[in-house]
């Protein structure tokens, strides 16, 4: 079967054509199934071992890393990797493909490995894998399974849709040089969101005090409970298989609240067909209420948005005064520490609104409040400016 992609460089013609993963492969397994903690070693005499929490975003991040005994690394020659091989998830970040670019030694554990012929471009391989139509491919062949692991088998029979290796070459090095430029502006992210805590900490300590427009100063800051300024509530059952995209009513899932937003919910990605829930008002404050570590349920949004379905295990802080809630959501997220003091359990954690509602917090008053998110937001561009201009 043959294909031609509706967006192409001008100077290439002709079909692509589909073929299965297992047919461009020179090698293709998995690496190392089970538990090896038994071989795990320091760094400087072991070597590194890639594991599924490695493969990230469609690269290997070197955190969290551990590291095997020669023993183990000699003994298991199918788990080894060497630069040019692409790494698949087969669980967690599911089917997810990553390129191993280093000229050092590495084992791998739970992770395939694909080894591909010499006609096919590595980085054009691992975009065509990491796609919507393989990726639906994959959803496919783990629907059933209640671990959602694919094997190797069905890995190997995954579609791909191949043009010739020199447009290969031409469509890789044009997405190198985006994940290049993407890759520049997180470095950049990362420095500006290091800039806003400073600000943020001096705010909070009170070393940054504004003047109200008359040039007079403001009142002093009052300390109170989040029981005096909140009623708190629990979201309703939502479930992932709940949010539908074409759905009739908004409806945030508590684990969106680690991965899409931030202090402020001002857009809702989800939607539901559910009609029964808690709803929203604006200037809900919205807390993960479990999570698999302490540090996820230190996390405060506030909701800008009415009558939006919040999903079970979030916390909802529901304003009972005039307040800013944004400027609270700031002061949580600033005070995690204080939060992470109140988490509970083991394995799983818990935070509870009777606890949370006992914190204190040190408030100004209200035209305080909303000035110092105006001059806050005024220090950060003025940071972002001069971290983007020489």
């Amino acid at each position: 079967m043959s294909r031609v992609p509706k967006l192409r460089f001008k100077e290439f013609s002709g079909e692509w054509e589909e073929k299965k993963l297992f047919e461009i492969s020179e090698k293709l397994n998995v690496g190392f199934v089970g538990t090896c903690e038994k071989f795990y070693t320091n760094k400087e005499n072991g070597i590194f071992l890639i594991r599924t929490g490695n493969l990230i975003n469609s690269s290997i991040k070197y955190k969290n890393m551990k590291y095997i005994t020669d023993e183990f690394h000699n003994k298991n020659k199918k788990s080894q990797v060497k630069k040019g091989d692409i790494l698949i998830a087969r669980h967690g970040s599911n089917g997810q493909a990553c390129l191993y670019n280093s000229d050092n030694e590495a084992n791998t554990l739970n992770i395939v490995i694909l080894r591909v012929k010499k006609d096919i471009e590595n980085f054009f391989l691992i975009n065509q894998i990491n796609s919507s139509s393989v990726r639906k491919q994959i959803l496919a062949k783990t629907a059933g399974s209640t671990q959602g692991v694919i094997n190797t088998k069905e890995i190997a029979k995954l579609k791909i849709i191949l043009p010739q290796k020199t447009e290969q070459q031409k469509i890789a090095s044009f997405l190198t040089s985006i994940d290049t430029k993407i890759e520049q502006l997180t470095k950049k992210v990362e420095l500006l969101e290091q800039y806003k805590k400073g600000v943020m900490q001096k705010i909070f300590s009170q070393d940054i005090r504004f003047k109200q427009d008359n040039g007079s100063e403001f009142e002093e800051w009052e300390e109170k409970r989040l029981s005096e300024l909140f009623n708190f509530l629990r979201g309703s059952p939502l479930s992932k298989s709940d949010i539908i995209e074409d759905a009739k009513n908004k409806c945030i899932h508590y684990g969106e609240l680690f991965t899409l937003y931030n202090e402020k919910i001002f857009t809702i990605k989800s939607k539901t067909n559910l009609t029964k829930g808690q709803f929203s008002i604006v200037g809900d404050i919205l807390m993960p209420s479990s999570d698999v570590t302490p540090q996820g349920l230190a996390t405060a949004s506030t909701l800008m948005e009415r009558d939006v379905i919040i999903g079970g295990d979030i916390n909802v802080l529901r304003p009972t005064t005039k307040i800013n809630s944004i400027f609270i959501s700031y002061f949580l997220n600033q005070n995690k520490n204080e939060i992470m003091k109140l988490v509970t359990g083991t394995t799983v954690k818990h935070i509870y609104n009777k606890d949370i509602s006992k914190l204190k917090i040190d408030l100004p008053c209200l035209k305080e409040q909303t000035k110092k998110r105006l001059e806050e937001t005024k220090e950060y561009k003025k940071g972002l400016l001069q971290q983007m201009f020489v």
